[in-house]
């Protein structure tokens, strides 16, 4: 009900006092997740109207917690002097998130309002390439060397909190700004005032800046590290990643994998907040591709056309066996995209994963395949049910492994694995397996 109002009221331009005033009100009296779902539910426009109404600190709390994409729409809606603040208060990692979701003129704009340190820092992040840790870490790191004392430190991080990502991680530097160990909060507060940092560090953990930053998220999630330092090609710290970020990478990667295996574009922002022509435009591209590639599957059927005619018994089972087939292709693809993300796989397992998937489809044919023929056999004939079963276990066989080798070929090339997966493997298995289906078919029926 409150967001069929706050719609109904945000689209009027002669909205009362009184009606101004209630929604005042009411905003005063939701919390600040329900205000985000509000806004993220809302077209940006009427967001925009949400925002400008609640208190700054408020107003930049639902802000900062918004999909890049979502807040740059916000951007271009709000036009106001309440934009710069907005950036202003925000790390340098998600300014530069937003800066990438901007149109040149206005990123431009925003970045030469900021003031010196701010674009120093902003910079750094922006120096590096979409994709890597450089462009998702904060550089807001406090400079610890293994000298300074465990008060000196706490007097630092307490002086600092409000700038630094985190506190619980910090990274111990020499001169040259080389990484040389971590200390932990937690380490900090056992240990004395006057005992110096070398002391009570220990070893450290690191990433490179140039690292792909969903493989270092999936690593540091797997750890039971809060945060990681980011070091560039001479070891020296730029940077640090904390889980928090690392959660917003692996989430952002599922979400464009989630998308392509259902042949469409990522959305980038809240469902019902997309313009129906965006919704259109993420499907529309995929459908096209995948109905000129479903031609192949037509032109087999032409070419077995006489074969269809002799045995028209056969078309009945077209669609069970390349369901089957895209299927069994579609589990091995997901099976593997999802071992190759945990970095269980890697590229030079190809064939080791192509053997394994071959024994998994063909136990998976075989016993479809026995099905096939009992069921097959008893509603027709002995010859129509060892033709189904055979092409069963073969269509397994095939689907299988074409399915697990799919995903690290597109790795080996630099595509997104996701996007060989489900869309593609389905229609290379449609027409494969119509070929195996028909040539099973004329050498058992003798047509």
């Amino acid at each position: 009900m409150r967001l069929k109002k706050f719609r109904r009221l945000g689209r009027r331009d002669d909205v009362s006092a009184d009606e101004l005033a209630q929604m005042q009100h009411q905003l005063d009296e939701m919390a600040l997740r329900e205000i985000t779902n509000l806004v993220e539910r809302m077209p940006s426009v009427d967001g925009a109207k949400v925002l400008r109404m609640l208190p700054p600190d408020r107003s930049l709390a639902v802000f900062d917690v918004l999909d890049p994409a979502h807040q740059a729409e916000l951007v271009s809606a709000l036009g106001d002097e309440r934009v710069v603040a907005y950036f202003d208060s925000m790390g340098a990692e998600d300014r530069v998130a937003l800066l990438d979701n901007l149109p040149a003129q206005i990123a431009e704009r925003l970045l030469q309002d900021l003031d010196e340190d701010d674009q120093r820092v902003t910079n750094v992040v922006l120096g590096y390439g979409k994709g890597t840790v450089g462009r998702t870490m904060s550089p807001a790191v406090p400079d610890v060397t293994p000298d300074m004392t465990v008060r000196e430190v706490v007097e630092m991080l307490r002086a600092d909190v409000e700038e630094l990502e985190t506190i619980y991680t910090v990274p111990v530097i020499d001169e040259d700004r080389t990484l040389v160990g971590m200390v932990s909060l937690r380490r900090l507060f056992r240990a004395r005032g006057d005992e110096t940092i070398g002391e009570v560090m220990y070893e450290p953990e690191s990433v490179h800046a140039m690292d792909e930053d969903e493989g270092a998220a999936r690593w540091l999630m797997s750890t039971d590290l809060l945060a990681v330092p980011v070091v560039d090609e001479d070891e020296r710290l730029v940077g640090i990643f904390t889980y928090d970020e690392a959660q917003d990478v692996v989430e952002q990667a599922d979400t464009e994998d989630s998308a392509r295996v259902g042949a469409s574009e990522p959305l980038g922002k809240p469902y019902l907040s997309t313009p129906v022509t965006q919704l259109v435009r993420s499907r529309v591209v995929w459908l096209l591709v995948l109905a000129i590639s479903a031609t192949l599957t037509v032109k087999v059927l032409d070419v077995f056309e006489e074969t269809l005619e002799q045995a028209v018994v056969l078309a009945a089972f077209i669609p069970l066996l390349t369901g089957t087939g895209g299927n069994t292709g579609n589990q091995a693809a997901t099976t593997v995209t999802r071992a190759l993300a945990l970095d269980d796989v890697r590229k030079r397992d190809v064939f080791h994963v192509m053997w394994r998937e071959l024994r998994v489809g063909m136990m998976l044919g075989a016993v479809l395949g026995l099905l096939g023929v009992v069921i097959a056999g008893l509603v027709y004939d002995t010859n129509i049910g060892l033709t189904i079963g055979a092409t069963l276990f073969m269509i397994c066989s095939v689907s299988a492994t074409v399915g697990g080798m799919m995903p690290i070929v597109a790795k080996a090339i630099g595509a997104d694995p996701a996007v060989f997966s489900n869309p593609f493997i389905s229609t290379f298995c449609d027409a494969t397996g119509l070929i195996i289906y028909f040539l099973i078919a004329r050498a058992i029926l003798q047509i």
